[in-house]
């Protein structure tokens, strides 16, 4: 079946499959957020924050459908205008008539959502949702898995930066304590740390968290690893993107090529 020929409506239902929207917790926003159904979906670009870069990527492109992971629009909006990075992004994509969807939450907890893509990437075998669902065994917030073998903190951190590119990592922990079951949160997500106590896991790996998480963490004896909100999350995104592109044979998608995390390390 040619491109052409899927429309908007048609991904979606794909994704609502994938990770439906009960999973997303309450206060979220997940779901059509721009555009209309029925229009062609002509190429799809993933994302993992729709930013004017990305809207003109998409545009651009010839995009109809972008999926984008962090919901465009979270608050009430009054006006749609030029003087705001949301009003611009906004105009762009409805100029171009992209249309957007967000699975965000829903994504995180899915039984093949983020946070079991992080936890497989990591290594862990036995992965469990550390809060599952009472409906789905298979869904639910947060992962945790064993290690092949116990390791030192300090080899498991240089694993964390090995697997997912990054230069440097946060941590609370001695480096030199051993860790074998471990917790994934994606994003910023230190409140599953009492979830990894309860299920006596070793340490936690979210991308971003406060102080007094930090604090909390160090007192309750469970290591915990800052990889950075973007590293924990924009993978998985591009893997939708094969994901999608696997199941609509002749749909071009593919994930943002000009997105970049905005958190920059300086090692020096």
């Amino acid at each position: 079946m040619p491109s052409h020929s899927y429309t908007v409506a048609d991904v979606i239902a794909f994704l609502r499959e994938f990770a439906p929207a009960e999973l997303a917790e309450s206060w979220d926003n997940v779901g059509l957020l721009v555009g209309d159904e029925s229009w062609p979906a002509k190429k799809v670009l993933t994302c993992l924050t729709l930013t004017e870069d990305v809207a003109e990527e998409a545009a651009s492109t010839g995009a109809g459908l972008v999926v984008s992971h962090h919901p465009l629009l979270f608050k009430a909006v009054k006006r749609i205008t030029a003087e705001t990075s949301e009003g611009r992004t906004l105009l762009t994509l409805l100029k171009a008539g992209v249309a957007v969807y967000s699975p965000h939450t829903a994504f995180d907890s899915a039984a093949q959502g983020i946070n079991r893509r992080l936890a497989a990437k990591l290594g862990l075998a036995d992965i469990r949702p550390l809060r599952p669902f009472a409906d789905e065994s298979l869904a639910g917030g947060g992962r945790f898995g064993q290690l092949a073998k116990a390791v030192p903190l300090s080899d498991f951190l240089e694993q964390v930066r090995t697997v997912l590119k990054l230069e440097a990592v946060g941590y609370v922990g001695e480096a030199d304590m051993k860790v074998r079951t471990v917790a994934v949160a994606c994003g910023s997500a230190a409140e599953f740390l009492e979830d990894a106590a309860r299920h006596d896991c070793d340490v936690l790996v979210t991308g971003e968290a406060r102080f007094h998480a930090c604090l909390e963490s160090r007192s309750r004896g469970v290591a915990m690893v800052l990889a950075g909100h973007y590293a924990t999350e924009r993978p998985a995104v591009e893997e939708l993107a094969a994901v999608i592109a696997q199941h609509f044979k002749g749909l071009e998608a593919t994930p943002s090529a000009v997105e970049r995390d905005p958190l920059q390390w300086s090692t020096r």
